[in-house]
This record gives structure tokens, sequence and C-alpha cells, in this order.
């Protein structure tokens, strides 16, 4: 059993080394607090071989369920996914100083989401604005960051109203996802309770949202947005639908800041019929390939992306190494592909062939309390 598994992990180390790199990266990973985990960890990343060296806790931080490096690498910014923040009802948003050398992040200032759950954040291209996403509390908000990084109070506010026909998950609006537009003139944010993705018109100056016209793209009834993701050439969006398992392509008008759908993809192998939640999706550098994560069943799904009108075609699902997977991200060389699995405490490492799009059946597995984020910085 033992020989089996070095062979596997050597085959995918030697992967990696064939399609090139052999530096170290540093590697921030979010986790949740509730059981050993205690905040925000750095690791340096062997991106040669794919091996991960846990260097310490780079913040304790409760909850930092999700982060988001500023322009310049210079600054992080993480939410605490929980209910009172500070002593006070509401999640938190706290902005962090970055020291590259030791993965180390001193805090600026933390301030509330003002409602529950933030379980997404985003900073914008000029690194002054900063938007986040309360799941449970059904709303999202920008915050403005000064130029010595501290954020604002909420600039923008909204709170959002309604159901959709899944009773048991979209009893209320669930925000989910911020996503700022390419060129920084929109913010795009999932709402899984309600199958839409709310379009803001932001000024970068102030961190101000105002409704766009139309105000939102809506899903299929009953799919759940979560996850969002612009191709490289700003002209498709990929939205992963959490509770149908498809991920729909979009076309972006980055004019009047509209999305109209033109393709549907399913997920799940074909008759299966148990629980399943898609989960997040990630697009290399070149914009031919396209990964997702589905949880329950747990996997990973591969694709192509068609040049010419971004469609895609599945290549094969493979192993995500461990149950539930959180969030997955590609190495800075892309010749890797890593998986925060949330229930099996584990972040898997996969090497990922650079011309035929494959990832290893089999990756490395390194021992981690409930990850949730992974941020190369």
């Amino acid at each position: 059993m033992k020989s089996s598994a070095a062979a596997t992990l050597a085959a995918s180390a030697s992967l990696a080394s064939a399609n090139g790199g052999n530096k170290s990266e540093l590697l921030l990973v979010g986790t949740q607090t509730t059981g050993t985990s205690k905040g925000i960890y750095s690791y340096s990343f062997d991106e040669a071989t794919g091996e991960l060296k846990q260097t310490g806790l780079a913040a304790e931080l409760e909850t930092p369920s999700f982060m988001a490096l500023a322009p310049g690498g210079q600054r992080l910014f993480a939410v605490s996914e929980v209910d009172h923040f500070d002593g006070k009802e509401g999640g938190g948003v706290t902005g962090f100083t970055l020291d590259r050398h030791n993965g180390h992040l001193t805090k600026i200032n933390g301030v509330s989401t003002v409602r529950t759950g933030p379980c997404h954040v985003a900073v914008d291209h000029t690194g002054h604005c900063v938007f986040v996403a309360n799941y449970t509390g059904s709303s999202a908000g920008s915050f403005h960051v000064s130029d010595d990084g501290h954020l604002s109070e909420a600039v923008s506010f909204f709170d959002y109203v309604g159901h959709g026909p899944n009773a048991e998950r979209q009893e209320k609006a669930h925000a989910h996802r911020v996503t700022v537009s390419p060129d920084n003139r929109f913010l795009l944010i999932n709402d899984l309770g309600l199958d839409e993705i709310h379009i803001y018109k932001l000024d970068a100056k102030t961190a101000k949202l105002t409704p766009n016209e139309p105000a939102a793209w809506k899903s299929a009834p009953g799919a759940g947005p979560r996850a969002l993701r612009f191709h490289p050439n700003n002209k498709w969006v990929y939205c992963v639908t959490e509770l149908t398992s498809t991920v729909v392509v979009l076309h972006w008008n980055a004019e009047a800041g509209t999305l109209e759908a033109i393709q549907t993809v399913e997920l799940l192998p074909a008759g299966y019929t148990g629980p399943t939640r898609a989960c997040d999706i990630v697009i290399n550098r070149k914009g031919d390939f396209a990964y997702v994560a589905n949880r329950d069943n747990d996997f990973m799904a591969s694709f192509t992306v068609s040049p010419t009108d971004g469609k895609l075609t599945m290549i094969e699902r493979t192993s995500c190494g461990g149950k539930t997977p959180r969030h997955i991200a590609l190495s800075p060389n892309e010749r890797w592909l890593l998986v925060a699995n949330q229930d099996s405490n584990n972040i898997s490492v996969f090497a990922r062939d650079a011309k035929t799009g494959k990832l290893a059946n089999s990756g490395k597995s390194f021992e981690l309390a409930a990850p949730q984020c992974l941020v190369f910085a």
C-alpha cells in the first residue's frame, strides 16, 4: 500500500517537473475555527514537487472563511463568518498588511459587515474598495479603504428579501459571492437564495454602489448561483449553481453590464440522484481549461474551453482528494491544482498536465483542520 502511494506521488511530481517550475510560493489558508484551527495559516509551496510546508499561524482570527489579496500583494482582507464580531451582532471583515518574507499578517482594522455570516470578500482593482456577501444575513455591502489601509464602515448596503422554490435551501436570500468586473465598473453578487446575480454600478473613488439597469440576471428556478469567474478575455462569465450542480456559461456585455446565458453544462454523472452541491471554479490564464469542484459526491470536473464562444466540454471527473471541497486554486505556475477539503481536514494537491488539461487521479494530502480558502500571495 505504501509503495503504491509513493509511486503515485512520484508520478505526480514527475508530471509537474516535466511542465517546469521549481520555486517556492507563499500560500495563505483561511480556516473554520470551531475546531482546532485558529485562523489564517501560512505555507511554503514547492512548485517543483507540489509539497506544502506550514510555516506558521499568519494571523489569529475567528473563522476567516474567505480572503482576498489587494493589488500589489501588500494587503489582505478576510471575512469572519460569524454571528457576532467585536461584541456586536453581525460578521466582520478585517484588513491586514502582509509580510511576504515570513507570511505574517499584521492587523490594520476590522469593521462589522452589518449582518451575519459573511462568506465572501473581494477587492476592486484600485485596492480602495472592498465588498462582502453575507450568506445568513441575506445582504451585501461595500467598504472604502483609505490610503493607509483602514476599512471604513459600510458605504453601500443592500438587504435582499424573498425566497426561491427550494424550501430547505432557499427559504430566504443568501448572498454568496461578490465579483468585480474586469474594467472595475460593475459589481456582481451571486444570490443562492433568490436565483439571481445582482448587478451594480461601482464608483471606485467612493466604493458607492448603485443598481444597474437591469439590476439582475435570473438563473433557472432552484439553481442557486454560488460561484462566479470571468474568463481571461473578459467576454465570458462562468456561474456555478450549487443546488443543481451545473455551470452556466454567460456572455458579458461590458458596456451595459448585462449577462446572457449561452450554455448550461451538467456536472453530475448520468443517473446520479444523491445529494450534491457544486462549489467553485477556476480557469487557467490562457483560458483554455476550466476546473469545477462538486461536493457530497466529492469530485473535480475538468473542461476544455472553446476559443470561439467560451462553451465547455467535459474532459473527465476525478477525485477531489477528500470530503467536501470548499475552495480550489491553481498554483502560480499552473502545474498544480489545490483543493481545500473542509470535512476531511486536508488540502489536496493534484498535478496538472498543461497540454491536455488533465489532473492526476491521485494527489498529495496535507492535514489542516477545516480549510476554507486558498490564496497565493
